[in-house]
């Protein structure tokens, strides 16, 4: 695939990576909307900060040096299948991973109370169960993402968002009491349908015409299965240095709800106000900024080999690099810039609207400033 080809392939899987984020954001938006009006903002601060801090930080620790470094240059030529068997290393490290956290948050932190925020501890089990649900996808999505499949991840994460809405607001609307069951639950299925489409996808795809004119490294579908030879060391290495990174930027990411969880600085509700406007606040992070790291990653990963000099690579692929990356600068900047001057001053109107008194007054006036300040980050 030639640099032209590959620029555009990242364009639009940033295009429809926006759209899909917009999708997520405006889902988001009614379900917390209407959530609101069944269950307290206790259940919600339990469920959006304690709950989906253990599920963020699951998988985010157990895939993100796998991915990166498994998305990195493919010069030398690649073995996919040693490719592969480094990216089935997730879920062990992920069932390892769960075990301590599942620990901690069960006899470490202090649990709600049972009474206004029942099920907290098989809730835990059921949160860390749809993570590892969701790691088992992870050899078939870096396979698509690093040939581009653009519609595969819009189509997937749509319906397995879509799915997740649907159980919530069915749950909440006819058994109410069963607290934070209903959230497990609706996690728990988004993990699932994730899963399913991927699994149902390659099913379909491997064999194919399709794939056999486009080259595809797999064949069949045992190939996406543990095999000789095991593992590239030279990549193992790389995951490795990717891994040891993953721990600052994760507690970047998650500063604020580490902080909320570990220290109790704030009660369950005012966890569930924050949480509400901190969603509010990353809105552009989430539509704009996520999807072109994603997508670009690739990019840059394919035109530019790490590790070698960049004299003695091909002078119209850095440039081509150099031109891409100076205009990504300059468009994250212009966002950033239009958020400082607009959003704190628009940021109570945008909370009266969403929530009512709820969040433009008492807690929720005195974390308006997160509408500016959070997730305006670019890795």
């Amino acid at each position: 695939m030639s640099s032209e080809d590959v620029l555009k392939s990242a364009s639009t899987l940033a295009s429809y990576n926006v759209l899909l984020q917009v999708m997520f954001r405006v889902l988001t938006f009614l379900l917390n909307a209407f959530t609101l009006r069944f269950v307290s903002k206790e259940l919600i601060g339990v469920v959006n900060v304690r709950l989906m801090l253990l599920y963020s930080t699951l998988v985010f620790l157990s895939r993100e040096a796998f991915r990166r470094a498994c998305l990195s240059s493919e010069g030398a030529g690649r073995n996919w299948r040693q490719v592969i068997n480094l990216l089935w290393l997730t879920f062990p490290v992920g069932c390892v991973w769960g075990v301590l956290l599942v620990c901690v948050w069960w006899w470490v932190l202090q649990a709600p109370d049972p009474q206004s925020i029942p099920h907290y501890v098989p809730a835990v089990g059921l949160f860390c169960l749809a993570a590892l649900t969701e790691l088992l996808a992870e050899p078939l999505w870096v396979l698509a993402h690093a040939h581009m499949f653009v519609r595969l991840k819009v189509i997937a994460e749509s319906l397995a968002m879509i799915a997740k809405c649907l159980v919530t607001v069915v749950m909440v609307v006819s058994a109410p009491q069963w607290g934070l069951y209903i959230f497990s639950a609706a996690q728990c299925v988004y993990a699932g349908f994730l899963l399913l489409c991927y699994v149902l996808y390659f099913i379909h795809f491997l064999g194919s015409e399709e794939a056999e004119s486009k080259l595809f490294p797999v064949s069949h579908i045992t190939d996406l299965l543990p095999s000789r030879p095991l593992l590239n060391w030279k990549l193992t290495t790389l995951t490795w240095s990717f891994f040891k990174q993953s721990f600052l930027k994760q507690i970047l990411t998650e500063g604020e709800r580490y902080v909320m969880t570990f220290l109790n600085v704030l009660n369950f509700g005012d966890q569930g106000v924050y949480d509400i406007i901190n969603n509010l606040g990353s809105m552009v992070a989430r539509f704009l900024f996520l999807p072109i790291e994603e997508s670009f990653y690739v990019f840059f990963a394919k035109v530019l080999e790490r590790g070698r000099d960049v004299r003695h690579q091909k002078q119209e692929e850095v440039s081509m690099a150099a031109e891409v990356l100076e205009c990504l600068l300059k468009l994250v900047l212009l966002i950033g810039l239009i958020i400082a001057v607009f959003g704190y001053a628009y940021s109570h109107l945008a909370l009266d609207i969403y929530g009512g008194e709820l969040l433009s007054s008492g807690a929720g006036k005195t974390y308006k400033c997160l509408l500016l300040t959070v997730d305006t980050r670019f890795d």
